[in-house]
């Protein structure tokens, strides 16, 4: 059993909270139990996995137990967690179609989010583009309950991304039917939105139309939700008859 604060193990995972580490290890890890069942139900296999001694997880997912106080003490959650897993860094080798793009979503929280949604909804990955967090922090893969595993991000510049494509802006662009037969959905952030050479590889625009006495802008993983919604609905309606 781990005792010891200087344990490489938990070290290395304190060392996982960073982005560099993350990179340079290839490496990322998760706390809870959800996000351990996640993973196994993905076939994705730890590299470790640390659990309190004396809890009751499941026998047949092994690991090492750790002082429950130590586990607790190198969680980064308020509460503590019973499971600590490290996994390796998964990315999907390239955007399928209907993807969604993402340019400059700095927030972790709002990327992970999308990566669920995107993974509800459609049957391609999240792809980032310059300027986006990293899904594989801690806060943004506790936003993608789990998504991460079974349908693993990818890198991407727009050009690599399949056509047709539609972005979707806060004003002046179409309605939300613009969005039917698009394979790729780009969102830029919140405030500056996408950039003029971003939209200018883009087929279609389009905007949520939203009341006049409401708020005056969406979040972006809404605005992801609303129109991804859109795109997996008119891929399901069926074809009229001949």
């Amino acid at each position: 059993m781990i005792a010891s604060p200087q344990n490489e193990k938990l070290k290395l995972v304190r060392k996982l909270r960073e982005r560099k580490h993350r990179e340079r290890e290839g490496l990322f890890a998760t706390e809870g139990e959800d996000l351990v069942e996640a993973g196994l139900a993905a076939g994705v296999e730890p590299r470790f996995l640390l659990t309190a001694a004396g809890s009751d997880l499941p026998p047949e997912w092994g690991g090492e137990e750790v002082e429950p106080e130590l586990l607790t003490a190198t969680s980064s959650l308020g509460s503590g967690t019973r499971a600590i897993a490290v996994w390796p860094l998964r990315w999907s080798e390239a955007p399928a179609a209907p993807c969604v793009y993402l340019h400059g979503v700095s927030d972790p929280g709002n990327v992970g989010t999308i990566v669920r949604t995107t993974h509800a909804l459609l049957d391609g990955p999240v792809a980032l583009g310059p300027g986006c967090a990293d899904p594989f922090s801690p806060k943004a893969v506790r936003a993608s309950m789990g998504s991460v595993f079974a349908q693993p991000p990818s890198r991407a510049v727009l050009g690599e991304t399949p056509a047709p494509r539609a972005a979707l802006i806060a004003h002046g662009g179409a309605g939300l039917e613009a969005l039917e037969g698009a394979a790729t959905l780009c969102l830029g952030a919140e405030r500056e939105g996408l950039p003029a050479d971003v939209l200018a590889q883009c087929e279609a625009t389009a905007t949520i139309a939203l009341r006049s006495r409401g708020a005056e802008s969406l979040n972006v993983a809404a605005a992801a939700a609303i129109a991804a919604q859109r795109i997996s609905s008119a891929a399901m309606e069926p074809e009229p008859d001949a």
